[in-house]
């Protein structure tokens, strides 16, 4: 029970700190808005509203200048959620979202943009008000750029699934979906079995022709079990694709690529796991052989999670009854370092993650189910077992 409060504390401490790094841009709340903002750098700050259509059109563009301006120490890029901090918003007149403004360094008096909202034009303005001279980062694609050379390899291959847009560059609707797509193929790309791609069918005729395709952008999903190709008529949202994903492909990610409480719980293996938790340490050893023979029947991802499964059943063996103990503690200092480190180049409050992390464990409290072990250990795989 310890053991999975444990590891799924490390998961998640894990990815806390993985989300804090991967966004450049700031989030700012009503607790550290004047701590991070009018001190000793400039702010270029994002007012914007979770539902707002025009606000998640910027969201890319906004990303790609805190990608670029991250190690510009004399300038911040963030952000305020106005459904969440409304007396922020309030304090400096926003009135429509998203409402962009500059906050001078030392001053809490801003400058409100009214520029084009393209990553090129906001890095120009932030040069030009604070003394920077940053380009903007061309930031790598996730998404798997497909031709007539490697159609066949990429999507015919039977060890992948494959989500594959057809799309036209002059296409409205695919310039819409474009950085969407991107999230997606951002979201999956841990998983070895999954691909996210598209083809320019204006330019390859042959092949859109070949798949029925008739408008842009047409998306298909090629499972391990499906070559022909099957069409994605859905929504068009980061959580829809996420959602057939997972449900078609057996994955279990979130729109930010995290993993879901369910990644890596195997219901084929749970009566095993029942009986493993419930054995005696000489009768965990019989146990432990019928999961390795289930184990070694599976495959792909699930062969992976499987295999996590042994090394945690053997890591109970071995270690003994003091383990958990000494994890307990090994995890309380780790958290007691953190909090004596400037981990980031930017201020982070750990208050926060300690708290999430309690939470976590706290959860896990009275659940005895070995598979929340396994999926500790697949979230933070280097957590010593």
């Amino acid at each position: 029970m310890e053991k999975s409060q444990i590891l799924l504390a490390f998961g998640t401490l894990a990815l806390l700190l993985a989300s804090v790094l991967a966004d450049d841009v700031v989030v700012l709340t009503e607790e550290n808005f004047d701590k991070e903002v009018g001190q000793d750098r400039g702010a270029l700050v994002e007012f914007y509203a979770p539902w707002c259509g025009h606000c998640k059109k910027l969201a890319p563009e906004f990303a790609k200048l805190g990608a670029s301006f991250k190690k510009a120490k004399s300038v911040l890029i963030g952000k305020v959620d106005c459904d969440e901090h409304k007396s922020v918003c309030s304090k400096y007149g926003v009135q429509g979202y998203p409402t962009i403004q500059w906050f001078p360094k030392g001053s809490l008096e801003p400058k409100k943009y009214e520029g084009p909202r393209t990553s090129e034009a906001l890095a120009e303005f932030v040069n030009t008000e604070g003394g920077t001279n940053v380009k903007i980062a061309t930031l790598p694609s996730s998404v798997v750029v497909l031709n007539p050379d490697n159609f066949d390899q990429v999507v015919l291959d039977e060890t992948k699934d494959v989500l594959v847009e057809f799309y036209a560059p002059w296409c409205g609707h695919c310039k819409i979906l474009a950085p969407t797509y991107e999230k997606v193929a951002t979201a999956f790309k841990m998983e070895e079995d999954i691909v996210i791609a598209n083809l320019d069918a204006d330019k390859h005729k042959d092949l859109a022709e070949k798949y029925g395709v008739t408008g842009y952008p047409t998306l298909k999903l090629f499972t391990k079990s499906n070559k022909a190709g099957e069409d994605y008529n859905g929504d068009r949202d980061l959580d829809d694709f996420v959602k057939l994903i997972n449900k078609k492909c057996g994955t279990s990610r979130d729109g930010k690529g995290q993993l879901t409480s369910k990644a890596g719980i195997l219901s084929s293996l749970d009566a095993l796991v029942k009986d493993f938790v419930a054995a005696s340490n000489d009768e965990k050893k019989a146990v432990l052989l019928k999961i390795e023979g289930e184990v070694e029947k599976l495959k792909g991802s699930t062969e992976r999670h499987g295999k996590i499964y042994l090394k945690a059943a053997k890591s109970c063996l071995k270690k003994g009854a003091d383990y958990p103990k000494k994890e307990i503690e090994r995890l309380q200092r780790m958290l007691d370092k953190l909090k004596q480190m400037n981990l980031l180049s930017r201020r982070i409050s750990y208050r926060h993650l300690y708290k999430s992390v309690d939470a976590a464990a706290a959860a896990l409290a009275d659940s005895p189910s070995f598979s929340h072990v396994s999926q500790g250990l697949i979230l933070h795989p280097s957590a010593g077992i």
